[in-house]
């Protein structure tokens, strides 16, 4: 026995030592220490276990080398020929309340760049048709990044036309995230590299064990395409069969992916090439990205303002969340949200309170289809706040993977950062603000037809749920700050 009360001073010492990490080093929110003193109270040896695995920050070494190989948006535009006229020509229309969410997100880096021209894709097939098209015309270079590149039939025929690409002389560059994509072999990606392609694997494993990731907690969310430094796209589609609506057990899939022409890839680029120097430890000087044309003299595409936000646990400051917030501030009319898993902060639930009872209309869809569901009954216990404040909860029959916020009349948000947790605190992410009457309408008109494939719940649907539903719901969302 002895040796047994041996054991458990250690493990207690150990967890008290964690604690207090989390307090005074890492400097964690309140909600998020509990969470973790609840599983390390109840749990002491799993609880370790799970804290060493999933719940140690980034190191101060990795947060210092990303920050270091980042290069500022704003100054490798403001050296771009023809941005300037272009912002002062094209900056004109827009309102006081949206100047003030663009001067949000320029103080965190994102370059407001007017004269874009923005195409929205509402399934995984239409993106993929674009997005080989324009990659089959590439002539200088694409950098393509994702969360998920599977080795199946929709990640082969992208990868036989980067491979193509490569070896007619393009310069094809690939992140794909170690955790995402750890399906699909490294063999794979290693066709790229002998056609003539380079290849970064985001937080690689450990002694490439893949078994052993000590970051896996912290993952590439992102979904970047970057062609020619003037064509882009981001959103919610991954390269993988199930989002091109092929998984019959989360069918339909409703996606939202865009694709950006003009000027408002600049952010896209800017964000690849930040990953980009960290996976490869790039010293490249700013200048030299001029020079090979990856930022392009800015064409007169269109009359869309684009902002391109990136966000990650690099940074203390959860910089699309807030931008979110903000956006949810200004509404007046509308704020229609879309997300696959709905688990928000007490921050953002209390923007939407307050314009609910301020008379917006606040209407939130999530998937009828969950995907993973420890998330989802989190997300029903919020979504039932959401029915008591007054607003509207709809659940879209099928699996809805969307990721985007329509506010009022002339902005809309589409990204990679769903609205929980995970996406705004632990995931690289990034969204295009997207400043524009004629998309608006044009999301508004989807939304409403999505409405129409779902079912709009009351307070009736959460009574109704089975006590034992009810449990988990309280047990998982004590942890959601976890998640």
């Amino acid at each position: 026995m002895h040796w047994i009360l041996i054991v458990i001073c250690v493990i207690a010492s150990m967890n008290f030592l964690l604690l207090i990490g989390m307090v005074f080093l890492e400097k964690r929110k309140p909600q998020t220490i509990i969470s973790w003193l609840t599983v390390l109270t109840f749990l002491p040896v799993i609880g370790f276990l799970l804290y060493i695995i999933f719940g140690s920050g980034l190191s101060v070494r990795t947060r210092r080398m990303i920050k270091k190989k980042a290069i500022s948006e704003r100054d490798i535009i403001k050296n771009i020929d023809g941005i300037q006229n272009l912002n002062n020509a094209k900056l004109d229309g827009l309102t006081e309340k949206d100047r003030q969410v663009i001067t949000y997100c320029y103080n965190y880096g994102a370059y407001p760049c007017p004269g874009s021209d923005v195409q929205i894709f509402n399934n995984g097939i239409e993106k993929l048709a674009s997005l080989k098209e324009d990659l089959l015309k590439a002539k200088k270079s694409i950098n393509i990044e994702y969360y998920i590149f599977a080795k199946d039939e929709t990640g082969r025929q992208i990868m036989d036309i980067l491979c193509q690409k490569a070896r007619e002389g393009v310069d094809v560059r690939l992140i794909y995230d170690s955790i995402g994509s750890r399906k699909a072999p490294r063999r794979f990606f290693k066709k790229l590299t002998k056609a003539g392609g380079q290849v970064a694997e985001f937080f690689p494993p450990f002694m490439h064990i893949r078994l052993i990731n000590l970051k896996l907690n912290y993952r590439n969310h992102r979904k970047i395409v970057v062609i020619d430094g003037k064509i882009g796209y981001t959103g919610g589609v991954n390269i993988r069969d199930d989002h091109m609506g092929l998984n019959k057990k989360l069918n339909p899939w409703r996606d939202t992916h865009i694709r950006i022409e003009g000027a408002g890839v600049y952010g896209l680029q800017n964000i690849f090439i930040d990953d980009w120097r960290y996976c490869k430890k790039d010293n490249t000087p700013p200048k030299v990205y001029l020079e090979k044309g990856y930022f392009p003299t800015p064409e007169l595409k269109g009359d869309i303002t684009v902002q391109v936000l990136s966000s990650g646990p690099d940074s203390q400051v959860q910089k699309i969340k807030e931008a979110f917030i903000k956006l949810i501030a200004t509404a007046e009319k509308r704020i229609w949200i879309q997300t696959p898993y709905f688990v928000p902060d007490d921050s953002f639930l209390s923007a939407l309170r307050i314009a609910i009872k301020s008379g917006v209309d606040v209407r939130v869809m999530v998937p009828y289809k969950p995907d993973k569901k420890s998330v989802y009954y989190v997300t029903i216990s919020y979504l039932k706040e959401i029915v008591e404040m007054g607003g509207r909860v709809y659940l879209y029959q099928g699996f809805l993977h969307s990721k985007t916020m329509l506010i009022d009349d002339n902005k809309l948000s589409i990204g990679t950062c769903n609205m929980d947790n995970r996406s705004f605190g632990l995931n690289f992410e990034d969204t295009a603000i997207i400043y524009s009457s004629k998309l608006n309408a044009t999301y508004q008109k989807t939304f409403l037809d999505d409405v129409n494939n779902s079912y709009e719940v009351n307070l009736v649907y959460f009574k109704r749920k089975r006590w034992l539903t009810k449990f988990l719901q309280a047990i998982f969302r004590l942890l959601a700050p976890l998640f």
